[in-house]
């Protein structure tokens, strides 16, 4: 298979959708998908939005140990690294299992979509692997005591408590999760990509931090970025459209 087949990148608009496929695997990664994966995302960095997913049955079931292509798991091409560090929105797409370092990938990625057929877990004890960004993230989205379970324990987490602890943002049928996580990133997509970059970047720089030093330092974010000083006229010019949005995803809201 050539990188463009292990990874299939597919075009709609603004949006790019990216598929780990290498299904007999359980698009487990490899040193030539995880190449793929990262050649795949650096060169969507032009899209205003993507999503990643994987050719069913799963999204990523971890690293392939058994062939996994390279002599130690540094050599591996860093796929986690090159979602966690996209200067474009990434949703996860869960469409099946995703596994220790799949897990971490979906992790890497602003916000997990899953399948009702989704199943998550941590299982670097179980392989005898010190867990990696696993340990930093996992504990942000589900909080540090769900996250000790997951990691300690290794067991899986089905979609609808994955929902409920707050790892995914959505759950629904298996064959509408690729045109909902479009949906989703088409949304993304009309947003000023300037804001976009400046927002995540603020996000990550305030994560954690006590409120008053995180209010500081986004104000900081705000003024650096020339967003404090915008036009009432340029935001009274867009109001009508936020209106007619609103209207359209909410026609019982009142005016």
């Amino acid at each position: 298979m050539t990188a463009a087949d292990l990874v299939q990148v597919e075009r709609d608009g603004p949006v790019a959708l990216l598929v780990l496929n290498r299904p007999e695997a359980r698009n487990a990664m490899d040193a030539a998908l995880a190449q793929a994966t990262v050649d795949a995302i650096e060169g969507c960095q032009d899209a205003a939005a993507m999503v990643l997913t994987g050719a069913d049955p799963a999204f990523c079931a971890g690293l392939d140990l058994r062939a996994l292509g390279v002599d130690r798991l540094t050599a591996l091409p860093g796929f986690i690294a090159a979602a966690a560090s996209s200067q474009v929105p990434m949703i996860a797409a869960v469409n099946g299992a995703a596994v220790t370092g799949g897990l971490e990938l979906a992790l890497a990625c602003d916000f997990i979509v899953a399948s009702e057929q989704a199943r998550f877990a941590d299982t670097h004890l179980r392989v005898g692997v010190y867990p990696g960004p696993v340990l930093v993230e996992l504990p942000r989205r589900v909080g540090m005591a769900r996250a000790r379970e997951m990691s300690l324990t290794g067991n899986f987490v089905d979609a609808d408590t994955a929902l409920r602890i707050g790892l995914a943002n959505h759950v629904v049928g298996h064959e509408d999760l690729v045109p909902f996580a479009m949906d989703l990133a088409r949304a993304v997509a009309e947003q000023d990509a300037t804001m976009v970059r400046a927002m995540r970047r603020d996000w990550d720089a305030t994560d954690r931090l006590p409120v008053a030093e995180a209010h500081r330092l986004h104000g900081e974010h705000a003024e650096q970025g020339g967003f404090t000083t915008v036009a009432a006229g340029d935001i009274a010019a867009r109001r009508e459209t936020v209106i007619d949005r609103a209207h359209r995803q909410a026609p019982d809201a009142g005016p």
